[in-house]
C-alpha cells in the first residue's frame, strides 16, 4: 500500500511540475509575444517612478494585457531596478520584452516634447513642438522670436521637465557672429565663448541637454564643417580654378549667400569659377554688405553707390579675386558646389523675379536680364503703394 501511495505522490509530483513548467514557458511565450497595441504611444516616465505605475499606463494605454506578467518578466530579467525616466516611444505591436527594454536602456528621450532654438539668417526663433507617434511627426506646439515676442506658456510649462529635449537648429548662410549670438540668448546651456571663424560652423540641426557648454557646441559645429570641408575638397573637379580648402570655403559662403535655389547652386559656382578662370573680379554684392557688417547683424537695407565703389577686403567689386575669409557659414550643398560646379559658359547672372537667377554669357544678354528684373521691381514697388 505505501509503495502505491508513493508511486502516486510521485506521479502528482511530476504532472504538478509539468504544469508549473507548462504556466512559465506560456508566461514567457506570452511575454515576449506581440502585443495588443495597435498604434504607437509615447510613454512618460516619471522620475521617481517603478514598475508598478509603468505596466499601470501601459495597461491603461493598450500596450499590454496583463500588468502582473510585465513586471514578473521585469524582476526575472533583472531590469526592474533600472527604469529610466523620460518619453519614450513603444511601437505598435511591441513585445512586453521589448517596452522593458525601452524603458530601461537609457539615453534620450524617444518621443515628447522638443524645443527647437533655430539660428536664422534675419531671425531667431524658439519651436515647441510635440511628437505624434502615430505618424512619427512633430507638430508645432508654440512658436516665438524670443527678441520680440512675450514668452508663450507652452514654452514655460516643459522648460523645466526633465524629459524635454532640446536642439539647435542652424540654418545655411549665417554667420558665426549670429551662431555666437544666438547661443549666449539660450540659458540652458553654460559658459562663455569667443567668435568663432566665419565659415567654420556646419549649418545642421543638434541636440544638446541641459547644462552643455557652449564651448562644446561650437567644438562640435567646427568638427562637422572640418569633415564636410575635406569630403568637398578630395572630391573637387580637376579644373576647379581654387589652390587650397580654405579658398573653397571662402567660395562655397559666396555661393550660398546669392542663392537659396538648390538646383541653382552649381550654376551660380560655375559663373564665379569662369570669372577667376578669367581673371575677372568677382562683383557679388554679399561679400560688399559682409564688408560693411562683418557678418554682425543683417545690413537691412539695400546697397548704396558708394558702398559698391567703397573699398574693403571683402568689396569684390574692388578687389580682384576671392576675398580673404568667408562671408557666411556654408552649408553641404554649397561646398559640393564650390568644388565641382557646372560646366557652362555663364559669367553674368541676376535675380529673374521667381527668387532665382537669370544667366547670361554675353554683357548685351546680361544688360537686357537687368533691364526686366528693374521692370519687375518697379511693378512691385507699385503694387506695394
Amino acid at each position: 500500500m505505501w509503495r502505491h501511495i508513493a508511486s502516486n505522490a510521485v506521479t502528482f509530483l511530476v504532472v504538478a511540475l509539468f504544469l508549473v513548467g507548462g504556466v512559465i514557458l506560456l508566461g514567457q511565450n506570452t511575454y515576449r509575444a506581440e502585443g495588443p497595441l495597435e498604434d504607437a504611444v509615447c510613454l512618460r516616465v516619471q522620475p521617481g517612478s517603478n514598475m508598478s505605475r509603468v505596466s499601470a499606463d501601459l495597461e491603461d494605454k493598450g500596450a499590454i494585457a496583463n500588468g502582473t506578467l510585465f513586471r514578473l518578466g521585469a524582476d526575472y530579467s533583472d531590469k526592474a531596478d533600472k527604469l529610466k525616466a523620460g518619453s519614450f516611444l513603444v511601437p505598435e505591436k511591441a513585445s512586453m520584452e521589448q517596452i522593458v527594454d525601452i524603458v530601461t536602456r537609457g539615453g534620450a528621450s524617444t518621443c515628447g516634447t522638443e524645443v527647437v532654438y533655430r539660428v536664422g539668417v534675419t531671425r531667431k526663433q524658439v519651436q515647441v513642438r510635440e511628437l505624434d507617434p502615430a505618424t512619427g511627426r512633430f507638430i508645432e506646439v508654440a512658436e516665438f522670436n524670443p527678441a520680440e515676442d512675450e514668452t508663450p506658456e507652452a514654452f514655460t510649462k516643459v522648460r523645466d521637465q526633465a524629459d524635454t529635449r532640446y536642439r539647435i537648429a542652424v540654418a545655411e548662410g549665417v554667420t558665426s557672429w549670429q551662431v555666437m549670438d544666438a547661443l549666449n540668448g539660450i540659458e540652458l546651456l553654460s559658459g562663455e565663448i569667443d567668435q568663432p571663424e566665419e565659415g567654420a560652423l556646419a549649418p545642421d540641426s543638434y541636440e544638446v541637454r541641459v547644462g552643455d557648454t557652449r564651448e562644446s557646441v561650437i567644438a562640435r559645429m567646427e568638427d562637422a564643417q572640418a569633415v564636410l570641408l575635406n569630403a568637398a575638397w578630395e572630391a573637387r573637379a580637376d579644373d576647379v580654378p581654387l589652390n587650397s580648402p580654405e579658398e573653397l570655403l571662402i567660395l562655397a559662403s559666396i555661393i550660398e549667400k546669392e542663392t537659396g535655389v538648390p538646383e541653382e547652386r552649381r550654376q551660380v559656382a560655375s559663373v564665379f569659377a569662369n570669372r577667376l578662370d578669367r581673371g575677372m573680379r568677382l562683383q557679388t554684392d554679399p561679400t560688399v554688405i559682409y564688408g560693411i557688417t562683418k557678418g554682425v547683424g543683417v545690413l537691412g537695407r539695400g546697397l548704396r553707390q558708394s558702398e559698391l565703389r567703397g573699398p574693403t577686403p571683402w568689396n569684390t567689386y574692388v578687389i580682384q579675386g576671392l576675398p580673404p575669409t568667408p562671408i557666411a557659414n556654408p552649408g553641404r550643398a554649397s561646398l559640393e558646389a564650390a568644388a565641382n560646379p557646372d560646366e557652362t559658359p555663364y559669367i553674368f547672372f541676376v535675380a529673374d523675379g521667381t527668387g532665382g537667377h537669370a544667366f547670361a554669357e554675353t554683357l548685351a544678354e546680361h544688360n537686357a536680364n537687368v533691364a526686366e528684373w528693374r521692370k519687375i521691381e518697379a511693378e512691385r514697388a507699385n503694387s506695394d503703394n
